[in-house]
């Protein structure tokens, strides 16, 4: 047994016999942390702060403040805490930045000369050549975005620690010397509060490292996501959470020339970090991915002479840009991932036989934490270096790129706009609201449009998050084509499709010419103007329906108390103004004497557009007082919660209608569905997840009869598989296998024979026998989510404001029949084969069988209804192009419910 074995068991044992909640110091016989390191008594260690040693125990929220609140105290000149986000339950996120005390003396002077050497347009070659001379690189390390990913964040404390203490250690004095190290010890400080309080309430005499165990199983929702349920490393696109907001503005301020996110992967794996597996996202640059290779190779030498295994380049890629490792690469920085194989507790039984301590994981992360500060002390010049010269190459390619410019256009959809403007802005990006009309590329623009000029710094972020299609190599797609006729698993890891005007269902207009009309530059915080004309209006006012600015007001005004219809078509008031289905009517004879005040308040808050009207005269469509004109209720919204459910499908569309749409939502755990009472709800959503065995016949039963009786029942992507079941028949569909050509598995008459024997088969090549061994009943292949045109029925009052066109993501591999006429009416579907893939990659035989297929379908029950999103409208919380229809969804179809 090697000694390193040895000292694992021994660890195991100590603390196999230790109470779980005691404090009881590192057993004489482990290794150090870092060899032949010795620590300046000043500086407090983790059992003086808080009486555990690295790695003995999974620290918690308060105990990791309060150990970087001590070092800060100690060591003031070299150490500077900040605060950069709140988290939903009210926790603080910090970064530390380390550093030598003339580094550290102004952080602020450090970040604006980083803001010089990031911008070649007001620091020519020379100056930053004089800045590159005396600025330390930065290196950013962030820990802990999944919550349940436990081992980094006390790596992070540990070699805080290092960093401060160790004395005569050549690498900690090079790093200090050379860097400012940012240190990100708990990007999730929710999903680490909820892992950590449930882990030791499982704990028992010992732990247990055996995978059965409660210890090893976490329950609903895990730890991974935040207080919401997101997965935080998807977030980055999108920028929906406050962890990620915060995080995002933090990093733009010292804009650090290296950042590694650091996570944990199954326990019987080793410990993985750069070259990234392919493929590589083709807007990063060779220097990039050079860079963090060449850290890696630092990463392999101090691996090698302590034993530790590790791995590269099998897995995690670097092609869609809105992880924590590939965000930062658009503005110039190298980055990666690193992975250890997680105890998940105290200790992991592999199955190679090696007992994985949590020590073992938090030594593994110190370690390459501590590598990434001196790669980066080293390369420091180069790094610099490289980092001017992204900017500069940026903005050449800006010039020459044929979609230079993007303009948008504001014309249709003013809250998505105005969201994806200010969005860029967030990002970091230059974005221009234009103060006057202008011409541009053969067409005219109107004050107000937005735009974004690709010949900036960020300019390579704009071009991949804005570009229609971004290709993964023609080596990596052939590869994965090769392998999936040979029947084996394809290597695409996440989505292949992110175009953020097309989710945001916006107008933007490609130009290949600078705009040199006058513009503003936005800040993040820029508002969404309201327009409100006609207070004084004698009958009362319209919302024109179309876009989430009318959404949020609508929502706002039912929890403010106000009465209000929506027109289930486009009507013509006095035969001037056209307003289009959905739109909003308030009159003042059904409202309080406050309604100015309230209407006031709302569209300011809202953005709303909000125009008073003296008369009710339609001349065209339904007036007001039509039963076309539908009275708008307040529904009472629950959502299915708990196990079976998918957690980031329950919590993504759970904040879409909270935070993005503003309206509360009552989580009711799933087996409660099957036997309450449920006539106190109006609307009952049930997001993407397996609720046969959960809900059963009971359940099935149990919500029918609410429909029946008023109820609104919405089913999310993979919820519809238990609607859709003859056995409990809720959604008159059936979902469909994968569709094969008649020649292709062609299988022989398979009824047996007295002698068991089956007709023979004569094969004539490979691909024969490819075909024979594929089952006859398969579903469809799995997509890894691409973005997919959808067609959208423009004569039903659920989809009243919705455009005629948007784009979904398609995810899975699940795809459903139409319902038939006389059950209900697919509202919403796929476009054709030619024109089903908006970006991304999608199989072939995918594309064929999504076309024209359903992906909203709409079912009559009694005096309610069934609504079927057989792909989720709230994916990751990214799509505002289809928040229209779900808004739709929930305060139309309630609205129509015959109560």
């Amino acid at each position: 047994m090697t000694a390193r074995f040895l000292n694992n068991l021994m660890l195991y044992i100590a603390m196999s016999i230790s109470i779980p909640s005691a404090a009881v110091a590192e057993t004489p016989a482990q290794e150090p942390m870092w060899p032949g390191a010795s620590y300046d008594p000043a500086i407090p260690t983790f059992e003086k702060v808080l009486g555990f040693s690295p790695g003995e125990r999974i620290s918690n929220y308060h105990q990791i403040q309060r150990y970087f609140e001590a070092l800060q105290e100690a060591a003031p000149d070299r150490i500077k805490l900040q605060q950069y986000a709140t988290s939903w339950e009210g926790r603080a996120l910090i970064y530390v930045a380390i550093g030598k005390p003339e580094n550290l003396a102004s952080l602020d002077s450090y970040s604006t000369r980083i803001q010089a050497l990031a911008d070649p347009r007001k620091t020519n070659k020379t100056q930053a050549q004089q800045l590159i001379n005396i600025l330390p690189a930065g290196v950013w390390l962030q820990y802990g975005v999944h919550g349940n990913e436990i081992s980094s964040t006390d790596a992070a404390m540990f070699l805080a620690y290092h960093l401060l203490a160790a004395q005569n250690d050549a690498i900690t004095q090079q790093i200090m010397d050379n860097t400012i190290v940012f240190i990100d010890p708990l990007q999730n400080p929710d999903g680490r509060a909820r892992f950590t309080s449930r882990y030791y309430a499982t704990v028992g005499l010992e732990h247990s490292g055996d995978r059965l165990s409660a210890e090893q199983n976490e329950p609903w929702p895990r730890g991974r996501s935040n207080h919401y349920l997101f997965d935080m490393n998807r977030d980055w696109l999108a920028a929906t959470q406050p962890e990620t907001k915060g995080r995002i503005a933090a990093i733009n301020t010292f804009k650090p020339q290296v950042i590694v996110d650091v996570h944990e992967m199954g326990g019987d794996q080793t410990y993985y970090f750069a070259p990234a597996a392919k493929p590589f996202n083709p807007h990063m640059t060779a220097t990039q991915i050079a860079n963090m290779d060449e850290i890696g190779r630092n990463h392999a030498k101090h691996f090698d002479a302590l034993g530790f295994d590790y791995f590269t380049r099998e897995i995690f890629d670097a092609f869609y840009p809105g992880y924590g490792d590939s965000w930062p690469t658009f503005y110039g920085a190298s980055a990666s991932t690193y992975e250890v194989g997680s105890a998940r507790g105290h200790v992991f039984h592999r199955r190679n036989g090696e007992v994985l301590t949590y020590r073992d994981t938090v030594q593994m992360q110190f370690v390459a934490s501590l590598s990434t500060a001196e790669g980066t002390a080293i390369g420091r010049e180069k790094l610099l270096n490289d980092f001017y010269q992204y900017q500069l190459d940026a903005i050449e390619e800006g010039k020459d790129n044929d979609a230079r410019t993007y303009i948008l256009t504001n014309e249709k959809n003013r809250h998505g706009t105005h969201r994806l403007a200010t969005l860029m802005a967030e990002h970091g990006a230059e974005v221009k609201l234009m103060e006057e009309s202008f011409k541009a590329c053969g067409r005219n623009f109107k004050a107000g449009s937005y735009v974004i000029d690709t010949a900036q710094p960020r300019g390579k972020f704009v071009t991949t998050v804005f570009a229609e299609q971004v290709d993964m190599s023609a080596e990596f797609i052939a590869e994965q084509e090769r392998r999936r006729a040979r029947n084996l698993g394809d290597q695409i890891y996440d989505v292949t499709g992110w175009s953020l005007p097309m989710m945001f269902n916006v107008d933007t207009i490609a130009c290949d010419k600078a705009i040199k009309a006058k513009g503003t530059f936005i800040s993040p915080s820029h508002a969404l103007a309201a327009n409100v004309t006609n207070m004084d209006a004698k009958v009362g006012f319209i919302v024109p329906w179309g876009d989430m600015a009318a959404g949020r007001f609508l929502t706002h005004a039912l929890r403010a108390g106000i009465s209000l219809k929506s027109a289930d078509e486009a009507f013509v008031l006095e035969g001037k103004r056209t307003y289009p289905a959905g739109s909003l009517i308030i009159e003042r004879s059904k409202n309080k004497d406050d309604l100015n005040l309230k209407i006031q308040a709302i569209a300011e808050k809202t953005g709303a557009i909000v125009e008073g009207t003296d008369s009710s005269w339609v001349t065209k469509g339904p007036s007001f007082g039509s039963d076309k004109t539908v009275t708008m209720n307040a529904p009472k919204v629950a959502i299915a919660w708990d196990t079976p459910t998918s957690s980031l499908s329950a919590g993504n569309t759970r904040f879409v209608i909270e935070r993005q749409l503003g309206y509360p939502v009552t989580a009711i755990r799933v087996p409660i569905l099957a036997r309450a009472d449920l006539s106190g709800y109006d609307v009952i959503i049930l997001p993407e997840g397996y609720y046969g065995r959960a809900l059963g016949q009971a359940g099935a039963d149990n919500l029918q009869d609410w429909v029946s009786k008023g109820g609104v029942l919405i089913a999310l992507g993979s919820a519809n598989r238990f609607l859709a079941d003859e056995e409990y028949a809720l959604l008159d569909v059936k979902r469909e296998l994968a569709h094969r050509n008649d020649d292709d598995n062609k299988a022989p008459d398979d009824a047996e024979s007295d002698d068991n024997k089956v007709e023979g088969q004569l094969f004539t090549s490979k691909d024969d026998l490819s075909n024979a061994i594929i089952e006859a009943e398969t579903s469809p292949s799995f997509v890894a989510g691409v973005l997919a045109n959808v067609e959208v029925d423009q004569e039903h009052w659920l989809t009243a404001g919705v455009d005629e066109n948007l784009v979904t993501v398609a995810y899975g591999s699940d795809i459903y029949t139409p319902i038939k006429l006389d059950s209900g009416k697919n509202l919403v579907w796929f476009s054709g084969p030619e024109d089903v893939l908006a970006s991304g990659y999608l199989w072939a035989e995918n594309k064929a069988q999504l076309a024209y297929k359903p992906v909203l379908i709409h079912q009559p029950m009694g005096r309610g209804m069934v609504i079927g999103y057989t792909q989720s409208p709230t994916f990751r919380a990214y799509l505002e192009g289809m928040n229209v229809l779900l808004t739709n969804s929930i305060f139309r179809a309630s609205a129509h419910t015959k109560n």
